[in-house]
């Protein structure tokens, strides 16, 4: 009996795909490790290996979509679960001082560069200006992983970081609805309704179901998890209808959920153990495959525009936390 493997590229195969996936994350994070460099690299590396730019191995199906957005949601869900509510509130100055210039200052030199020296339009450089002026916590599996991720330090950064995406975000949303010619008081009123209900169900709702749900479920894990990652979703999709990204909200289900999560119970250990193993690779893995590396050399006035956002970004970072 003669067995045929008949595959086609990209894979479409779902276990095929999942099988690869998988042996990606064992593979490389371990590799990289060996090498002394962060996992986190090696993991976007091979996203770029096996994406459409590269062998072409993977496309960004439905299914490794549903993947990559989960992790990046588990992302800021766990960085927000992480924090420790009352050194928030304490650090709450410096958190807003570095979530408004970490935001203004890239913002700023951004639309200034596009707009008078790449001579773009003030919609087109606007844009661009709030994709740069926003960043996501990407590496902070290495911090949980050197275990300084309730130092204040981290408090601050986090705090800073979603104040500057959800100004970044506002802006794009504006900018967005603009483009569509939407921009009237209709949405100024279903976004401030949506804004108020998101709130609502971030610091009163959430908070009181969950109190009664963990007293009335102690023990059953496996209960406790899904309705953990059901609020996390559901304070994401409250968050997306409020014209607010997803990411926001999911930052927020932390915050709310942290108070009832101890650091140290069975319960913590599984959100962490399952995102960091699982979902929060597999939105790495995506991360790479968005990239292409071959424009790099294809297209020099482009390589241009890349190093000098690199430059402004780094920059204007350095500057927003050294002044903070």
């Amino acid at each position: 009996m003669i067995l045929v493997f008949k595959i086609t590229f990209p894979i479409t195969d779902p276990i095929l795909i999942f099988a690869l996936v998988l042996f990606i994350i064992l593979i490389f994070p371990t590799l990289f490790k060996k090498l002394r460099l962060p996992e986190i690299i090696g993991i976007i590396l091979a996203g770029v290996a096996v994406g459409p730019n590269g062998f072409n191995l993977l496309s960004q199906d439905v299914g490794l979509s549903i993947f990559s957005q989960t992790g990046l949601l588990y992302l800021m869900f766990l960085a927000g679960l992480e924090i420790n509510v009352r050194e928030f509130v304490k650090n709450k100055i410096p958190s807003i001082t570095f979530g408004i210039l970490t935001f203004a200052f890239p913002f700023v030199f951004t639309g200034l560069l596009f707009f008078y020296v790449f001579k773009l339009s003030f919609i087109a450089s606007l844009l661009i200006s709030s994709m740069v002026a926003s960043h996501t916590l990407v590496a902070y599996p290495i911090v949980g992983r050197f275990g300084i991720n309730r130092n204040r330090v981290i408090n601050v950064i986090v705090g800073g970081t979603v104040i500057a995406d959800t100004i970044a975000l506002l802006i794009l949303a504006v900018v967005s609805e603009s483009a569509k010619g939407e921009l009237d008081h209709i949405f100024w009123l279903r976004f401030v309704g949506y804004f108020l209900f998101f709130l609502l169900l971030v610091f009163i709702i959430i908070p009181r179901l969950s109190k009664w749900f963990f007293k009335n479920y102690d023990g059953e894990s496996g209960t406790e998890y899904i309705f953990v990652l059901a609020m996390v979703f559901l304070s994401a999709v409250i968050a997306e209808y409020a014209h607010i990204e997803p990411i926001i909200g999911a930052f927020f289900a932390g915050l709310a959920l942290s108070r009832h999560i101890p650091h140290t119970s069975p319960l913590m250990n599984r959100i962490e153990f399952i995102g960091n193993t699982i979902f929060i690779p597999f939105f790495l893995i995506t991360v790479g495959m968005l990239a292409d590396l071959k424009i790099l050399t294809h297209s020099f006035p482009l390589l241009l525009i890349i190093i000098a956002l690199i430059l402004v970004v780094v920059f204007s970072k350095y500057i927003s936390a050294f002044i903070t």
